[in-house]
């Protein structure tokens, strides 16, 4: 009998085992970004992935969550906004590199002029920390004329910059690098648009993204007009010692991942690379659209595949998948995935609810002891221009500027969506992983009635004073 008992039990524990291994991954869809998905990029820091991708305006935007699942419900928050003239808008194709205990974050804007696109330029922002949320400051113009999709990548021990620039055609530029912000050798073309497939709907390599794995050195690339259902990939395999010179890199004569009629997939292109949490997968993250009538805009959307390795070391990108076909998640990552966050006030700890869980338009918006009620959880849905509506999950009206006063002291309430700028809210980063609630109408933000931290303290709007009062930690729940 006691061996049967432990016969069971150890079956138990292999069954137990087993059904926790196959829950690590929890599985998604894609989009994994439905609204501003262009120019999408992923990283991993810290348990988490970061995204980041073309925002069109003059903020940048990051969103974060443990699940690529969870991505696509996860808040998107504001770490930048244009600073000057001369870089203040269209920001396009946003990337984060982690280079000497830093983030760098690389990106390409233009000045607020009616024909944006000459004057776009390439940049650098540097955090101050290790919190890819940042904060950032400006570090410099990395070029003096026209480049787009700048990207960096160390080979063999030496930092390079790689872009697109237009000469005639639009080709991938790379240059030597002394340090994440400064170039140190002139630009010089390393692949340019010469088989008929990287030139359909116009003369066009872009989007340079560098793929390393045993000690072999890849450039992935976009190819002819993203405005056309043919922009696709190319590689081109590092084969010399000199990344700046074009006789180091050897062009596949054919396109390795491209439109799929089959599974409904058009344009896919400019993409970036990630492993999963263990680190035995390889994935690329990738935009495309779902008809060959749609462009090169707002209307493409983020995606994720898994991909593979040929026998010759070189990447096996496959077929972009349908969309909406269900996928295993990367491995390695935690089964649940969040939709819903609390939010929680720096100074305080306690967390901003639905006074009563009543249902009532008007009824007040305050701060109390976290309890895991319903009425403390809130859907942050990211309304596709920069701005969310707050939900409250317990009775479905969202956050409220009361009459949609610009006044200090303005209550903060629920009521039923109405679609107007004062129950917009953008969360914008400060420090410490916290943000501002910043209401879209009126430019105020969510702040505790004088910094108590009393249970029922009244929510209201003030302007920004910079005090923990006035922040807010975004926590998936």
């Amino acid at each position: 009998m006691a061996r049967r008992l432990l016969t069971l039990l150890a079956a138990l524990l292999l069954a137990l085992s087993l059904g926790q291994s196959s829950a690590q991954a929890a599985s998604f869809g894609n989009p994994v970004k439905a609204q501003k998905g262009a120019d999408p990029w992923i990283v991993r820091h810290g348990g988490d992935y970061y995204l980041i991708s073309t925002s069109w305006t003059d903020v940048i935007t990051i969103r974060r969550s443990a699940t690529l699942a969870g991505l696509n419900t996860a808040p998107s928050v504001q770490v930048w906004q244009g600073d000057a003239a001369s870089r203040c808008c269209n920001i396009w194709a946003p990337e984060l590199h982690y280079l000497n205990g830093r983030w760098y974050l690389y990106y390409v804007a233009g000045q607020n002029v009616s024909d944006y696109n000459p004057t776009q330029r390439s940049h650098v922002l540097e955090s101050t920390g290790s919190d890819p949320l940042g904060p950032y400051t400006y570090k410099g113009q990395l070029n003096s004329s026209w480049m787009l999709d700048p990207t960096v990548a160390t080979i063999n021990g030496q930092l390079y910059l790689f872009g697109s620039t237009h000469n005639g055609t639009q080709n991938v530029v790379a240059a030597r690098m002394s340090n994440p912000y400064t170039v140190s050798s002139s630009f010089s073309a390393v692949s340019t648009p010469t088989h008929d497939w990287e030139r359909q709907g116009g003369t066009v390599n872009e989007g340079p993204e560098i793929l390393q794995r045993g000690g072999r050195t890849f450039l992935i690339y976009s190819a002819s007009g993203c405005w056309t259902p043919d922009y696709k990939l190319g590689q081109l395999s590092l084969t010399g010692s000199d990344p700046t010179s074009a006789s180091s890199w050897t062009k596949k004569p054919t396109p390795v991942f491209q439109r799929s009629d089959g599974n409904g997939v058009y344009g896919p292109g400019h993409n970036g690379f990630f492993t999963s949490p263990d680190g035995s997968e390889s994935w690329i993250v990738y935009h495309a659209n779902d008809s060959t009538s749609d462009g090169c805009d707002n209307g493409r959307t983020a995606r994720a595949q898994k991909f593979t390795w040929n026998s010759d070391g070189s990447p096996n990108l496959g077929t972009p998948v349908r969309l909406g076909a269900s996928q295993t998640g990367p491995s390695g990552e935690p089964s649940a995935v969040a939709a819903t966050y609390t939010l929680t006030n720096r100074n305080s700890g306690k967390c901003l609810e639905v006074a009563g869980g009543s249902s009532a338009d008007g009824a007040n918006v305050q701060q109390y002891a976290c309890n895991g009620g319903a009425h403390q959880r809130w859907r942050l849905e990211d309304l596709g221009d920069d701005t969310h509506r707050l939900l409250n999950v317990s009775t479905g009206k969202v956050l409220d500027t009361e009459n949609c006063s610009a006044a200090d002291g303005a209550d903060l309430r629920q009521w039923s969506w109405l679609n107007n700028t004062c129950q917009r809210f953008r969360f914008v980063a400060t420090d410490g992983g916290h943000v501002r609630i910043l209401n879209q109408a009126t430019g105020k933000v969510a702040d505790v009635a004088d910094c108590s931290t009393a249970d029922s303290a009244d929510v209201r709007q003030w302007t920004w004073l910079n005090n923990a009062c006035q922040q807010w930690r975004l926590n998936p729940v």
